[in-house]
């Protein structure tokens, strides 16, 4: 079973939206969630945080524009990207930290923002 699978992504717009999905296996115990992306050309990027607590963190480059949230009844992982850029084309990834510090990552989805 794959512990995490996306889905979500494709083309938009620039100044459109979309939202990213990330369902994780009933057998993963998580303290951190992440959503990470590879833009071409590009080093990977730590885009959006949350823990456990519930308290987020951002990167500069999508603050106030992209939110992370979590339905743990669905066990789902949400990326929703607002006011999208075209230097948000990447691969994005989730990922997550197991309560035993095991990490965990997904297969990518692509985003590319374009007209």
């Amino acid at each position: 079973q794959v512990p995490l699978l996306e889905s979500g992504g494709g083309l938009v717009q620039p100044g459109g939206s979309t939202r990213l999905a990330c369902v994780k296996s009933g057998r993963i115990f998580t303290i951190k969630d992440m959503w990470f992306r590879r833009g071409p050309g590009k080093q990977r990027e730590l885009v959006a945080s949350l823990f456990s607590d519930g308290s987020t963190g951002y990167s500069d480059s999508v603050k106030g524009r992209f939110t992370i949230s979590r339905d743990n009844a669905q066990n789902t992982l949400y990326l929703q990207m607002n006011n999208l850029k075209p230097e948000d084309t990447a691969v994005y990834y989730c990922s997550a930290t197991g309560v035993n510090g095991d990490g965990y990552w997904g297969q990518g989805t692509q985003v590319t923002v374009s007209s």
